[in-house]
Protein backbone atom coordinates (compact mmCIF):
# COMPACT_ATOMS: atom_id res chain seq x y z
CA UNK A 1 0.00 0.00 0.00
CA UNK A 2 1.20 3.30 -1.50
CA UNK A 3 0.38 6.29 -0.04
CA UNK A 4 1.35 10.14 -1.64
CA UNK A 5 1.69 13.46 -0.45
CA UNK A 6 -1.88 14.36 -0.24
CA UNK A 7 -2.57 11.46 1.59
CA UNK A 8 -0.59 12.31 4.28
CA UNK A 9 -1.02 16.13 3.97
CA UNK A 10 -2.07 16.67 7.77
CA UNK A 11 -2.88 14.61 11.12
CA UNK A 12 -6.45 14.26 10.36
CA UNK A 13 -4.85 12.62 6.54
CA UNK A 14 -2.49 10.54 8.76
CA UNK A 15 -5.15 9.44 10.96
CA UNK A 16 -7.39 8.34 8.09
CA UNK A 17 -4.18 6.23 6.29
CA UNK A 18 -4.17 4.41 9.78
CA UNK A 19 -7.78 3.59 9.14
CA UNK A 20 -7.18 2.47 6.14
CA UNK A 21 -4.26 0.19 6.47
CA UNK A 22 -6.03 -1.33 9.41
CA UNK A 23 -9.25 -2.63 6.82
CA UNK A 24 -6.79 -4.23 5.26
CA UNK A 25 -5.83 -5.90 7.76
CA UNK A 26 -6.82 -9.97 7.51
CA UNK A 27 -5.76 -12.95 9.06
CA UNK A 28 -3.03 -14.34 7.19
CA UNK A 29 -2.35 -11.15 4.84
CA UNK A 30 1.10 -9.28 5.46
CA UNK A 31 1.00 -5.37 3.99
CA UNK A 32 4.38 -3.78 3.82
CA UNK A 33 3.55 0.18 3.54
CA UNK A 34 5.71 2.87 1.35
CA UNK A 35 4.50 6.69 1.81
CA UNK A 36 5.73 10.31 0.51
CA UNK A 37 6.65 13.15 2.21
CA UNK A 38 4.02 15.34 3.32
CA UNK A 39 2.50 17.27 0.83
CA UNK A 40 4.52 20.21 -0.59
CA UNK A 41 7.24 18.88 1.90
CA UNK A 42 9.88 18.63 -0.43
CA UNK A 43 8.85 21.95 -2.21
CA UNK A 44 9.94 23.45 1.12
CA UNK A 45 12.98 21.12 1.54
CA UNK A 46 14.43 23.05 -1.47
CA UNK A 47 13.24 26.59 -1.62
CA UNK A 48 15.26 26.20 1.64
CA UNK A 49 18.59 25.13 -0.50
CA UNK A 50 17.69 27.87 -3.07
CA UNK A 51 17.64 30.39 -0.16
CA UNK A 52 21.14 29.67 0.50
CA UNK A 53 21.97 29.80 -2.80
CA UNK A 54 23.22 26.03 -3.02
CA UNK A 55 22.55 25.21 -6.87
CA UNK A 56 22.55 21.72 -8.22
CA UNK A 57 19.86 18.66 -7.89
CA UNK A 58 22.72 16.12 -9.08
CA UNK A 59 25.04 15.87 -5.60
CA UNK A 60 24.99 13.57 -2.66
CA UNK A 61 23.74 16.66 0.05
CA UNK A 62 20.53 17.37 -2.30
CA UNK A 63 19.37 13.57 -1.87
CA UNK A 64 20.34 13.98 1.49
CA UNK A 65 18.16 17.15 2.28
CA UNK A 66 14.97 15.72 0.40
CA UNK A 67 14.91 12.49 1.53
CA UNK A 68 13.90 13.82 4.88
CA UNK A 69 11.03 14.62 4.50
CA UNK A 70 9.68 10.76 4.23
CA UNK A 71 11.01 9.97 7.32
CA UNK A 72 8.69 12.32 8.89
CA UNK A 73 5.64 10.73 7.31
CA UNK A 74 7.05 6.98 7.54
CA UNK A 75 7.62 7.72 11.60
CA UNK A 76 3.72 9.67 12.36
CA UNK A 77 2.28 7.03 10.53
CA UNK A 78 3.90 3.91 11.99
CA UNK A 79 3.51 6.23 15.16
CA UNK A 80 -0.36 6.22 14.83
CA UNK A 81 -0.30 2.43 14.44
CA UNK A 82 1.39 1.79 17.61
CA UNK A 83 -0.49 4.03 19.16
CA UNK A 84 -3.95 1.93 17.82
CA UNK A 85 -2.52 -1.28 19.41
CA UNK A 86 -0.77 -2.56 16.09
CA UNK A 87 3.15 -3.00 15.99
CA UNK A 88 4.92 -1.05 13.48
CA UNK A 89 7.92 0.31 12.25
CA UNK A 90 9.29 3.07 10.15
CA UNK A 91 12.27 2.62 7.85
CA UNK A 92 14.59 4.71 5.46
CA UNK A 93 15.91 2.92 2.18
CA UNK A 94 19.41 2.73 3.69
CA UNK A 95 17.45 0.63 6.72
CA UNK A 96 15.97 -1.93 4.69
CA UNK A 97 18.63 -1.24 2.45
CA UNK A 98 16.94 -0.84 -0.97
CA UNK A 99 20.36 -0.35 -3.23
CA UNK A 100 20.00 1.97 -6.20
CA UNK A 101 22.16 2.67 -9.11
CA UNK A 102 22.52 6.21 -11.17
CA UNK A 103 22.70 9.56 -10.84
CA UNK A 104 21.89 11.53 -7.68
CA UNK A 105 18.53 12.82 -7.84
CA UNK A 106 17.07 10.31 -10.60
CA UNK A 107 18.32 6.79 -9.31
CA UNK A 108 16.83 3.68 -10.05
CA UNK A 109 16.14 0.84 -7.73
CA UNK A 110 18.20 -2.69 -8.41
CA UNK A 111 17.92 -4.28 -5.11
CA UNK A 112 15.96 -5.07 -2.28
CA UNK A 113 17.35 -6.36 0.51
CA UNK A 114 14.39 -8.56 2.37
CA UNK A 115 15.53 -10.19 5.46
CA UNK A 116 15.07 -7.60 7.92
CA UNK A 117 11.34 -6.81 6.90
CA UNK A 118 10.58 -10.52 6.37
CA UNK A 119 11.51 -11.05 9.78
CA UNK A 120 9.31 -8.32 10.68
CA UNK A 121 6.27 -9.39 8.94
CA UNK A 122 6.88 -12.68 10.55
CA UNK A 123 6.42 -11.54 13.71
CA UNK A 124 3.23 -9.63 12.38
CA UNK A 125 4.89 -6.35 11.96
CA UNK A 126 4.10 -3.57 9.73
CA UNK A 127 6.66 -2.22 7.86
CA UNK A 128 6.14 1.27 6.81
CA UNK A 129 9.01 1.83 4.25
CA UNK A 130 10.14 5.84 3.44
CA UNK A 131 9.28 6.00 -0.84
CA UNK A 132 11.53 7.67 -2.85
CA UNK A 133 15.14 6.68 -1.64
CA UNK A 134 17.52 4.49 -1.64
CA UNK A 135 21.60 3.74 -0.61
CA UNK A 136 24.05 3.32 -3.56
CA UNK A 137 27.35 1.34 -3.46
CA UNK A 138 29.05 4.44 -1.76
CA UNK A 139 26.68 4.19 1.34
CA UNK A 140 25.26 7.86 0.61
CA UNK A 141 21.51 8.79 0.59
CA UNK A 142 19.79 8.59 -3.02
CA UNK A 143 16.73 9.63 -4.47
CA UNK A 144 14.70 8.34 -7.46
CA UNK A 145 13.41 11.47 -8.92
CA UNK A 146 10.00 12.53 -9.49
CA UNK A 147 7.14 9.46 -8.75
CA UNK A 148 9.79 8.06 -7.07
CA UNK A 149 7.37 6.72 -4.29
CA UNK A 150 5.44 4.87 -6.47
CA UNK A 151 8.41 3.42 -8.06
CA UNK A 152 9.48 2.08 -4.75
CA UNK A 153 5.79 0.48 -4.23
CA UNK A 154 6.18 -1.25 -7.47
CA UNK A 155 9.70 -2.60 -7.17
CA UNK A 156 8.81 -3.22 -3.55
CA UNK A 157 5.93 -5.59 -4.83
CA UNK A 158 8.25 -7.20 -7.02
CA UNK A 159 10.56 -8.21 -4.17
CA UNK A 160 8.63 -9.26 -1.99
CA UNK A 161 6.06 -10.84 -4.36
CA UNK A 162 3.33 -8.99 -3.49
CA UNK A 163 -0.45 -10.33 -4.34
CA UNK A 164 -1.13 -6.36 -5.55
CA UNK A 165 0.11 -3.04 -5.03
CA UNK A 166 -2.31 -0.43 -4.49
CA UNK A 167 -1.50 3.48 -5.26
CA UNK A 168 -3.44 5.99 -2.73
CA UNK A 169 -3.61 9.31 -4.16
CA UNK A 170 -5.85 12.05 -4.79
CA UNK A 171 -8.11 11.02 -7.13
CA UNK A 172 -10.15 7.75 -7.39
CA UNK A 173 -8.33 6.72 -10.75
CA UNK A 174 -7.54 7.13 -13.84
CA UNK A 175 -10.22 9.04 -16.37
CA UNK A 176 -10.57 9.01 -20.06
CA UNK A 177 -9.73 12.54 -20.06
CA UNK A 178 -8.88 15.20 -17.63
CA UNK A 179 -11.90 15.80 -15.57
CA UNK A 180 -11.29 19.84 -15.34
CA UNK A 181 -10.99 20.04 -19.39
CA UNK A 182 -14.14 17.59 -19.54
CA UNK A 183 -16.98 17.18 -16.97
CA UNK A 184 -17.93 13.97 -19.38
CA UNK A 185 -15.16 12.29 -18.67
CA UNK A 186 -15.37 8.52 -17.33
CA UNK A 187 -12.96 6.96 -14.91
CA UNK A 188 -11.51 3.25 -16.56
CA UNK A 189 -11.71 0.24 -14.82
CA UNK A 190 -9.32 -1.50 -16.23
CA UNK A 191 -5.98 -0.25 -18.75
CA UNK A 192 -3.20 -1.84 -20.00
CA UNK A 193 0.52 -0.74 -19.05
CA UNK A 194 0.90 0.36 -22.62
CA UNK A 195 -1.91 2.62 -22.71
CA UNK A 196 -1.64 4.05 -19.30
CA UNK A 197 2.50 4.97 -20.51
CA UNK A 198 1.10 6.59 -23.10
CA UNK A 199 -1.18 8.78 -20.94
CA UNK A 200 1.20 9.71 -18.72
CA UNK A 201 3.93 10.44 -20.84
CA UNK A 202 1.27 12.71 -22.81
CA UNK A 203 0.06 14.38 -20.02
CA UNK A 204 -1.64 12.49 -17.65
CA UNK A 205 -0.72 13.32 -13.81
CA UNK A 206 -2.11 10.42 -11.92
CA UNK A 207 1.44 8.51 -11.98
CA UNK A 208 4.75 9.23 -13.58
CA UNK A 209 6.02 7.41 -16.79
CA UNK A 210 8.98 5.47 -15.36
CA UNK A 211 7.00 3.83 -12.76
CA UNK A 212 4.62 2.29 -15.04
CA UNK A 213 7.17 0.93 -17.17
CA UNK A 214 8.34 -0.21 -14.16
CA UNK A 215 5.34 -1.95 -13.70
CA UNK A 216 4.97 -3.51 -17.05
CA UNK A 217 8.78 -4.67 -17.21
CA UNK A 218 7.90 -6.59 -14.10
CA UNK A 219 3.86 -7.75 -14.44
CA UNK A 220 3.27 -5.86 -11.31
CA UNK A 221 -0.95 -5.56 -10.93
CA UNK A 222 -1.49 -1.19 -9.78
CA UNK A 223 -4.18 -0.64 -8.55
CA UNK A 224 -4.90 3.17 -8.37
CA UNK A 225 -7.29 4.66 -5.59
CA UNK A 226 -8.47 7.53 -3.44
CA UNK A 227 -7.52 7.73 -0.32
CA UNK A 228 -10.04 10.37 0.15
CA UNK A 229 -12.84 8.05 -0.57
CA UNK A 230 -13.46 4.29 -0.73
CA UNK A 231 -14.43 3.64 -3.64
CA UNK A 232 -13.10 1.46 -6.74
CA UNK A 233 -10.27 2.86 -8.39
CA UNK A 234 -8.67 2.03 -11.94
CA UNK A 235 -6.63 -1.91 -12.86
CA UNK A 236 -3.14 -1.36 -14.71
CA UNK A 237 -2.46 -4.63 -15.57
CA UNK A 238 -1.03 -6.36 -18.80
CA UNK A 239 -3.75 -6.84 -21.83
CA UNK A 240 -4.81 -10.42 -21.94
CA UNK A 241 -5.96 -9.50 -18.82
CA UNK A 242 -8.50 -6.80 -20.59
CA UNK A 243 -12.03 -8.58 -21.36
CA UNK A 244 -13.16 -6.06 -24.13
CA UNK A 245 -10.70 -3.63 -25.58
CA UNK A 246 -12.01 0.07 -26.13
CA UNK A 247 -10.78 1.40 -29.58
CA UNK A 248 -9.68 4.33 -27.81
CA UNK A 249 -8.69 4.10 -23.71
CA UNK A 250 -8.54 7.74 -23.40
CA UNK A 251 -7.44 11.27 -24.12
CA UNK A 252 -4.81 13.77 -22.93
CA UNK A 253 -3.40 17.03 -23.74
CA UNK A 254 -0.52 18.98 -23.19
CA UNK A 255 -0.14 22.58 -21.60
CA UNK A 256 3.06 23.74 -22.07
CA UNK A 257 4.56 23.18 -25.55
CA UNK A 258 6.06 25.56 -28.32
CA UNK A 259 7.33 24.91 -31.54
CA UNK A 260 10.18 26.02 -33.35
CA UNK A 261 10.79 25.76 -37.42
CA UNK A 262 14.01 26.16 -39.26
CA UNK A 263 13.67 27.09 -42.61
CA UNK A 264 15.60 26.55 -45.87
CA UNK A 265 18.04 24.34 -43.92
CA UNK A 266 20.57 22.84 -47.00
CA UNK A 267 19.04 18.99 -47.22
CA UNK A 268 21.94 16.94 -47.19
CA UNK A 269 22.59 13.71 -44.79
CA UNK A 270 23.37 14.23 -41.34
CA UNK A 271 21.35 17.87 -41.44
CA UNK A 272 19.21 16.80 -38.47
CA UNK A 273 21.44 15.47 -36.69
CA UNK A 274 23.26 18.78 -36.34
CA UNK A 275 20.66 20.37 -35.15
CA UNK A 276 19.29 18.04 -32.77
CA UNK A 277 22.79 17.54 -31.71
CA UNK A 278 23.62 20.48 -29.05
CA UNK A 279 19.80 20.38 -27.99
CA UNK A 280 20.46 17.01 -27.41
CA UNK A 281 23.71 17.60 -24.83
CA UNK A 282 22.03 20.04 -23.34
CA UNK A 283 19.33 17.64 -21.87
CA UNK A 284 16.60 19.60 -23.86
CA UNK A 285 13.88 16.76 -25.00
CA UNK A 286 12.34 16.74 -28.56
CA UNK A 287 9.36 15.47 -28.82
CA UNK A 288 7.28 15.57 -32.30
CA UNK A 289 9.51 15.77 -35.64
CA UNK A 290 8.52 16.95 -39.17
CA UNK A 291 11.00 17.37 -41.90
CA UNK A 292 9.95 18.49 -45.44
CA UNK A 293 11.93 19.08 -48.23
CA UNK A 294 11.21 21.81 -51.16
CA UNK A 295 10.42 21.23 -55.00
CA UNK A 296 14.16 21.67 -55.74
CA UNK A 297 15.42 19.27 -53.25
CA UNK A 298 18.16 21.59 -52.13
CA UNK A 299 16.18 22.78 -49.15
CA UNK A 300 14.24 21.27 -46.22
CA UNK A 301 12.10 22.83 -43.38
CA UNK A 302 12.43 21.57 -39.79
CA UNK A 303 10.07 21.73 -37.34
CA UNK A 304 10.05 19.94 -33.99
CA UNK A 305 8.23 21.06 -30.14
CA UNK A 306 9.60 20.98 -26.83
CA UNK A 307 8.58 22.21 -23.40
CA UNK A 308 8.20 25.87 -23.42
CA UNK A 309 10.53 26.34 -20.38
CA UNK A 310 13.46 24.94 -22.97
CA UNK A 311 12.21 27.62 -25.59
CA UNK A 312 15.31 30.42 -24.62
CA UNK A 313 17.79 27.79 -24.56
CA UNK A 314 16.66 25.89 -27.70
CA UNK A 315 16.96 29.42 -29.68
CA UNK A 316 20.43 30.14 -28.27
CA UNK A 317 21.72 27.06 -29.10
CA UNK A 318 20.72 26.64 -32.27
CA UNK A 319 21.76 30.39 -33.06
CA UNK A 320 25.12 29.37 -31.72
CA UNK A 321 25.12 26.15 -33.96
CA UNK A 322 27.62 26.76 -36.91
CA UNK A 323 27.06 23.55 -38.29
CA UNK A 324 23.60 24.79 -39.91
CA UNK A 325 22.72 27.50 -42.22
CA UNK A 326 18.89 28.23 -42.34
CA UNK A 327 16.82 31.38 -43.66
CA UNK A 328 14.36 31.66 -41.17
CA UNK A 329 13.61 30.29 -37.67
CA UNK A 330 9.60 30.77 -37.12
CA UNK A 331 8.55 29.94 -32.88
CA UNK A 332 4.71 29.30 -31.59
CA UNK A 333 4.55 29.20 -28.35
CA UNK A 334 0.39 28.78 -28.71
CA UNK A 335 0.21 25.80 -29.58
CA UNK A 336 -0.68 22.31 -27.58
CA UNK A 337 -0.48 18.83 -27.69
CA UNK A 338 -4.00 16.28 -28.08
CA UNK A 339 -3.13 12.47 -28.33
CA UNK A 340 -5.57 9.39 -28.45
CA UNK A 341 -4.16 6.59 -27.15
CA UNK A 342 -6.18 3.44 -27.15
CA UNK A 343 -4.75 -0.52 -27.96
CA UNK A 344 -7.86 -1.19 -29.88
CA UNK A 345 -6.40 0.98 -33.11
CA UNK A 346 -3.96 -1.66 -33.80
CA UNK A 347 -6.79 -3.69 -35.34
CA UNK A 348 -9.43 -0.91 -36.17
CA UNK A 349 -9.56 0.36 -39.59
CA UNK A 350 -9.88 4.20 -39.97
CA UNK A 351 -9.15 5.61 -36.13
CA UNK A 352 -6.56 8.05 -38.12
CA UNK A 353 -9.53 9.39 -40.84
CA UNK A 354 -12.18 9.67 -38.00
CA UNK A 355 -9.80 12.00 -35.22
CA UNK A 356 -8.41 13.89 -38.14
CA UNK A 357 -12.09 14.28 -39.64
CA UNK A 358 -13.95 14.92 -36.23
CA UNK A 359 -10.92 17.68 -36.05
CA UNK A 360 -11.84 19.08 -39.70
CA UNK A 361 -15.65 19.28 -38.09
CA UNK A 362 -14.89 22.01 -35.90
CA UNK A 363 -12.43 23.99 -37.73
CA UNK A 364 -9.60 23.08 -35.82
CA UNK A 365 -6.54 22.86 -38.00
CA UNK A 366 -3.69 20.61 -37.73
CA UNK A 367 0.15 21.56 -37.49
CA UNK A 368 2.14 18.32 -37.12
CA UNK A 369 1.13 14.99 -36.49
CA UNK A 370 2.97 12.53 -34.50
CA UNK A 371 1.93 8.45 -34.50
CA UNK A 372 2.91 4.61 -33.04
CA UNK A 373 1.28 1.68 -32.52
CA UNK A 374 -1.43 2.83 -30.12
CA UNK A 375 -0.93 6.45 -30.35
CA UNK A 376 -2.20 9.77 -32.54
CA UNK A 377 -0.84 13.11 -31.60
CA UNK A 378 -1.71 16.10 -33.49
CA UNK A 379 -0.52 19.54 -32.62
CA UNK A 380 -3.00 22.37 -32.65
CA UNK A 381 -3.51 25.90 -31.69
CA UNK A 382 -4.04 26.10 -27.61
CA UNK A 383 -7.12 27.57 -27.87
CA UNK A 384 -9.09 24.46 -29.33
CA UNK A 385 -7.70 22.08 -26.99
CA UNK A 386 -11.04 22.24 -24.82
CA UNK A 387 -13.36 22.29 -28.37
CA UNK A 388 -11.04 19.65 -29.57
CA UNK A 389 -11.05 16.85 -26.21
CA UNK A 390 -15.14 17.14 -26.11
CA UNK A 391 -15.34 16.55 -29.65
CA UNK A 392 -12.94 13.37 -29.87
CA UNK A 393 -14.27 12.33 -26.54
CA UNK A 394 -18.11 12.19 -28.20
CA UNK A 395 -16.33 10.67 -31.73
CA UNK A 396 -14.53 7.53 -29.77
CA UNK A 397 -17.69 7.06 -27.55
CA UNK A 398 -16.00 7.73 -24.22
CA UNK A 399 -18.56 10.44 -22.81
Amino acid sequence: MKFGGTSVQDVTRIKAVADTIRSELKPGRKIIVVVSAMSDQTNKLIELKNDLGIEGTLDPEYDALVSSGEQMSCSLIAGRLNHLGYKSQSWMGWQVPILTEGNHGSSRISQIYKKKINNFLRSDGIPVIAGFQGINLNERITTLGRGGSDATAIMCAKFFKAQKCIIYTDVDGVYTTDPKILKKAKKIKIISYEEMLEMASLGAKVMQPTSIQDARLNRINVDVKSSFINKSGTLITKRKNMLNNKTIAGLTSTKNDAKVTLLGVKDKPGVAASVFKPLSRNYINIDMVVQTSSGNRKETDITFTIKSEDLLKTLKLIKQNEKIKFRDLIVNKNVSKVSIIGVGMITTPGVTYRMFQTLANKGINILVISTSEIKISVLIGKKFVKKAISALHKEFKLN
